[in-house]
């Protein structure tokens, strides 16, 4: 009896404090509510860690992208000489990292299937002839530069001095890639006039050795038709076909061209006469059966499947100054080109190394 009413009395007492008051029945209320419904941020607690880093990267590389476009507009509005040379460079290694992908996707290719190189496609055959020259040559000489700007940067400070180097020297010291489309064609026009010079000492040679022709009537054409090119006439196809029992044999046949001969067809050719004869015998002989091969696969594509910029370079390639020449006319002069190539054996090939002289030397519009 007495504990009962004790309690009671601790219930009376305590009471006010055990029972729940209103504004917290109300928030457990809530809660309750809130578990049942959710709250409209509760959502993103459920994302996982893979959505979080995908949002996280796009938004870095939205806000990259827009910094990066401010940035151009900068440059281009405030200092536009130096963003010419900005976007020149940026591009340029972007071409680069994806020419060299693409070779070595070509070689990857070419192992595991087993593939020549002859027995590619065009486009491939001419990727690769561009970025390794087949006989690594351009490669070594890109290679040579990239190689020679890191040395002279190592110092410190000295990448001042590259940069500078690089802005007063591009042609020296720069690849292809990195060249403005002003400088690529200012460059070209260098480098066929340098070529250019060859060509009267080549046609002087044919002349000289033209007498110890044994045939009488092979001698006739080839007095001709050097005298043809020398007076300024473009010849015609059949006077070059003409020629070709020549050049198969003594004196034009590619072994028993003589060293000066050998000399001046390498400086036509834009290949360095740096090297003993035999050396510039077999790197002529390989270039030529390069540009052979890639004569066969572009007759199979077609000439009309080329773009205006593949035919401009595919003509500079075999003599031709396309620089300045319309679209049509490289056309025509690549298909004259094609149907000579196309017509001679390997032994025969020495008259498609002069072929970039005499066929080339006269045509319309190389005279600017």
């Amino acid at each position: 009896m007495a504990l009962s009413r004790l309690c009671w009395a601790r219930t009376a007492l305590w009471g006010s404090a055990v029972t729940p008051r209103p504004y917290v029945t109300r928030r457990l209320q809530l809660v309750r509510a809130g578990r049942t419904w959710g709250p409209p941020w509760s959502s993103k607690l459920h994302l996982s860690p893979k959505a979080d880093s995908k949002s996280l990267i796009s938004y870095v590389a939205t806000k990259t992208k827009m910094i990066s476009e401010k940035y151009h507009h900068f440059l281009e509005r405030y200092f536009p000489r130096f963003y010419v040379l900005y976007t020149t460079f940026t591009k340029g290694f972007r071409q680069l990292w994806a020419d060299g992908k693409k070779c070595r996707r070509i070689k990857a290719d070419m192992a595991k299937h087993n593939v020549k190189f002859h027995q590619l496609s065009y486009r491939d055959m001419e990727h690769l002839r561009q970025v390794w020259a087949r006989d690594g040559y351009a490669f070594r000489r890109d290679i040579t530069k990239c190689f020679f700007l890191g040395v002279i940067s190592v110092p410190p400070f000295a990448n001042y001095l590259v940069f500078l180097l690089m802005y007063l020297f591009p042609r020296q010291l720069l690849v292809r890639h990195f060249w403005t489309p002003k400088q690529q064609i200012d460059f070209l026009n260098i480098y066929h006039d340098i070529r250019k010079k060859s060509h009267p000492e080549i046609l002087s040679y044919l002349e000289k050795v033209s007498p110890l022709i044994s045939e009488k009537g092979l001698r006739w054409h080839m007095t001709e038709l050097c005298t043809k090119i020398q007076r300024g006439t473009h010849p015609a196809i059949p006077d070059i076909l003409a020629l070709r029992k020549c050049f198969s044999k003594p004196p034009l046949g590619m072994s028993q061209l003589h060293a000066s001969q050998i000399k001046a067809l390498s400086r036509a050719m834009l290949l360095t006469t740096h090297l003993p004869s035999f050396l510039l015998r077999r790197r002529l002989k390989t270039h030529t059966t390069v540009i052979h091969q890639l004569d066969k696969a572009l007759a199979k594509l077609g000439i009309n499947q080329l773009t205006e910029q593949e035919v401009k370079s595919a003509c500079y390639l075999r003599g031709l100054n396309s620089t300045h020449i319309a679209d049509e006319r490289c056309r025509t002069w690549l298909a004259e080109w094609l149907q000579i190539s196309c017509s001679l054996k390997e032994a025969e090939l020495s008259l498609l190394l002069h072929n970039v002289v005499l066929l080339s030397t006269n045509y319309i519009g190389t005279r600017r």
